[in-house]
């Protein structure tokens, strides 16, 4: 039953993606920026209806609050895909997601995902990809938006950890721009390499904003992981 379920929602998914992704694909470039992420943020928000209507998967936050609007940098655990759709859905509209420059690619979301203008990067070019989350980044920032990056760079399963990388912390001692950290445990039911979507609760724990004026990015690094790190024992 949970394979069936899975199905049906993967369906959801490719239909709901094809419909709005499509949408801003072909009009999204003659909107208001703030419209375009409002529809990009209505496609994670029908998909978390859809995972739980279909897989019984829904999600329980804490410190939502804590995020501004604007003017923050937001460093977030990466388990799954659950958190690319959760967090596009919950955080304020006006995001700049840091993403590999493959993902723009993909028919439709690639399409889409161009009109709301993140920060792609080749993931290879190791510095000229760090100096790229910089420059931009600062460029993003300047526009009040968000900017989102999951540090670990890449989905690492439950239990398991990899370093974190520095592009988000030198951006914050760049700019002195807070950090905001956030944790969860969405690798619990939405496995990596596996189509089942499990029944449950994803767990999601927003931390308070890190102080970054005046600070080394390999401090800022550090706390921020020991905190994501920490928070990740109690709702594993």
């Amino acid at each position: 039953m949970i394979l069936i379920r899975s199905l049906l929602y993967l369906l959801s998914m490719v239909i709901t993606t094809v419909i709005l992704a499509g949408l801003l694909s072909i009009i999204g470039w003659i909107l208001p920026y703030r419209r375009r992420c409002q529809i990009a943020n209505a496609w994670g928000g029908v998909n978390l209806w859809c995972l739980k209507f279909f897989c019984r998967l829904d999600y329980r936050i804490e410190g939502l609050e804590k995020i501004p609007e604007h003017g923050a940098i937001i460093l977030a655990k990466h388990q799954s895909a659950w958190e690319t759709m959760a967090l596009r859905a919950l955080l304020p509209p006006e995001q700049a997601w840091v993403l590999k420059r493959e993902l723009m690619w993909i028919p439709f979301f690639g399409w889409a995902a161009a009109t709301v203008q993140p920060i792609a990067i080749n993931r290879k070019a190791g510095r000229k990809a760090a100096r790229q989350v910089i420059d931009i980044g600062i460029e993003r920032l300047k526009q009040k938006r968000l900017v989102v990056i999951f540090p670990e760079g890449t989905r690492v399963a439950p239990g398991e950890h990899k370093k974190y990388g520095m592009g988000g912390a030198l951006l914050a001692e760049k700019t002195g721009v807070p950090v905001i950290p956030v944790a969860h445990n969405a690798g619990t039911f939405w496995r990596r390499r596996d189509i089942r979507k499990y029944p449950g609760t994803v767990e999601v724990v927003v931390g308070d904003p890190i102080r970054t004026t005046g600070r080394k990015a390999a401090d800022i690094n550090n706390e921020v992981e020991s905190w994501i790190e920490q928070t990740m024992s109690h709702i594993q």
